[in-house]
């Protein structure tokens, strides 16, 4: 059997803060805003595997009331959710993403953030995908005023 899960995030740029997505310190002069390291990649993807795997939400298992998870990287986050898809009884048969901002260009930040990703959930790098897209200038994004990203994920049912 499969499930397919999808997420999306959404995190405003501030001064003060460091730059993270997909795990990996961007250099740029402004940061995500969020309780953790508010890295909207991660947090996309977190979402569609809690989804397809009918776990509720990032937010029901990782509340921003809860002080354990301040300033926490994303990637512990994604590894856990990893485990509850696991111990439902899943595996990630791939995912694919999208990171929407207009500045900075990532194209070559894809490959670490691939290998990160791959690492916490404990796949191969091939399963996963990432792309990079701007808004042409329109909207949040195009104004820079935030990063969103998106996420589908495709579960298997393991055979035990």
């Amino acid at each position: 059997m499969f499930r397919i899960g999808n997420g999306y995030d959404v995190h405003r740029l501030k001064e003060g803060r460091r730059l993270i997505l997909g795990g990996v310190d961007i250099p740029h002069p402004l940061g995500l805003d969020g309780h953790s390291d508010a890295d909207v990649l991660l947090h996309a993807l977190a979402d569609a595997i809690l989804g397809a795997c009918g776990a509720r939400d990032i937010g029901a298992h990782f509340p921003d009331t809860d002080p354990r998870w301040k300033d926490v990287s994303s990637l512990l986050i994604l590894k856990e959710v990893g485990k509850i898809s696991s111990g439902r009884g899943y595996s990630i048969a791939n995912a694919d993403t999208i990171i929407v901002a207009e500045k900075p260009k990532l194209a070559s930040h894809l490959p670490a953030m691939k290998m990160n990703i791959a690492a916490a959930l404990d796949i191969a790098a091939a399963q996963i995908n990432i792309k990079a897209t701007t808004t042409e200038k329109l909207g949040f994004a195009g104004r820079e005023e935030g990063i969103a990203a998106y996420a589908v994920v495709l579960l298997s049912e393991n055979n035990h």
